[in-house]
């Protein structure tokens, strides 16, 4: 026991691969020698966990996450608020996968063996900041555009099936529309302008339309 004491170097590296509900750490020797490995829920308490038990093996020197974008984000960010450095540890190579094996621990193994090996030195995105915010409000306006495109096929596949004559007043408007857009432009209204009132202009001219138009007679068997 006293001889395997000697070759520890009293610094760790801790690998992580993560997964939706779990994540599974390995605990690395610098001197390359696996010390531990452990599986966590991926919770704050399954955090705190990690993070106490790894600091009983040594300083450690950095945690290599797998995913720190996606499944690791939360951990990252945990670990970063407590002043650990973490970095990004890529997918382990598919012909390693081949010869050795796939298993949890061994890609926890081989994130810690890709920081001793010097192959994983990109640091953690920090996933706060403006950076964060303008990812944000990007997935906020491509979620937008996407429901905009969705309801605008979904309202031209309604109009096919509609009667002759409401189909002929849209092809109205249609042409309504551009001669008004061409004269909102002219009175100096931007695109977003023009687009909100035409928005409130269709829905004016349908909801008129649709509540004046007679009902059928009732059919008698």
């Amino acid at each position: 026991m006293d001889e395997i004491e000697q070759v520890r170097s009293g610094h760790v590296v801790i690998g992580v691969d993560t997964h939706k509900h779990i994540h599974v750490a390995a605990v690395m020797d610098s001197v390359g020698a696996i010390l531990a490995t452990l599986t966590i829920a991926t919770v704050t308490a399954g955090f705190t966990q990690l993070l106490e038990w790894a600091g009983g093996f040594g300083k450690i020197i950095a945690f290599a996450i797998e995913g720190t974008g996606s499944y690791g984000a939360g951990l990252t960010s945990f670990l970063r608020r407590a002043g650990d450095k973490v970095v990004e540890a890529g997918r382990p190579d598919w012909r390693l996968r081949r010869l050795n094996g796939k298993s949890d621990t061994l890609d926890a193994e081989n994130a810690a063996r890709s920081v001793l090996a010097g192959l994983a030195t990109a640091t953690s995105k920090t996933a706060d900041g403006q950076v964060e915010m303008i990812r944000l409000l990007k997935i906020a306006h491509d979620t937008a555009v996407t429901a905009r495109t969705a309801a605008m096929i979904t309202l031209k596949n309604v109009l096919v099936h509609t009667p002759d004559d409401l189909r002929a007043t849209t092809r109205h408007m249609s042409a309504a529309t551009l001669a008004y857009v061409q004269r909102r432009t002219a009175e100096g209204l931007s695109k977003r302008e023009i687009i909100r009132c035409l928005k409130r202009y269709v829905i004016r001219e349908v909801y008129h339309d649709i509540k004046h138009r007679p009902e059928a007679p009732a059919t008698t068997s």
